[in-house]
């Protein structure tokens, strides 16, 4: 359900759960993690995360909610490995990104989405507490009056007001995101290892 795809020193992982509309299961997020990893021992200069089909990812799966992945430790150390990737990241939604999907996202250098994508993060409504850096990374980006929109009063936003708020960094057409995604990425691919890792130490992290 992860498709796993490195070319040189790019990888790209793009979930592949479209009938489910990309949810997350626990195998999903250890296989994530494991292939970061891997591509952080491979001195791999970018990092694209992606999904198939129309929705990003909608977020835990419910099954494996109920069964105690809303809480469990995973979601934080997969946000924490992609945090800690001494290369560029960028998350290229390829639509609607829900709930602890977010993560992930939020721990990413630059975030590209098409026009289509909406976002939310149902915490309140569902009951459980959003993974403990979330809200921090979150409120970097946009404060913490439209975090908390989001959060505590179940705002679900658009792409434009997505990037009018600073949580994205572009909209791009649906037929140009991994290009475009990977037009970033170039600069990082042709450049060390040394040199990517000491750019991105000199940014404040979100």
């Amino acid at each position: 359900m992860i498709n796993v795809e490195l070319d040189g020193r790019l990888l790209t992982l793009t979930l592949n759960r479209p009938d489910k509309a990309n949810s997350l299961t626990r195998l999903m997020l250890e296989e994530l993690d494991a292939a970061l990893a891997h591509a952080e021992l491979k001195g791999v200069r970018a990092v694209i995360v992606t999904g198939a089909g129309t929705v990003f990812s909608a977020g835990a799966d419910l099954d494996d909610a109920r069964a105690g992945l809303a809480v469990d430790p995973v979601w934080e150390r997969l946000s924490a490995r992609v945090a800690g990737l001494p290369c560029l990241t960028i998350a290229a939604l390829n639509g609607t990104l829900a709930g602890g999907a977010m993560g992930m996202v939020l721990a990413c250098d630059v975030r590209l989405a098409v026009a289509s994508a909406k976002f939310f993060y149902p915490v309140m409504k569902l009951g459980f507490l959003p993974q403990p850096t979330d809200p921090r990374r979150m409120s970097a980006l946009i404060g913490p009056a439209r975090t908390k929109m989001i959060l505590m009063g179940g705002a679900r936003i658009d792409a434009a007001e997505a990037l009018d708020w600073g949580l994205i960094d572009r909209i791009t057409a649906p037929e140009a995101l991994m290009t475009e995604a990977q037009t970033l990425a170039q600069d990082a691919m042709a450049a060390s290892a040394d040199h990517v890792a000491a750019i991105k130490r000199l940014v404040p992290p979100t």
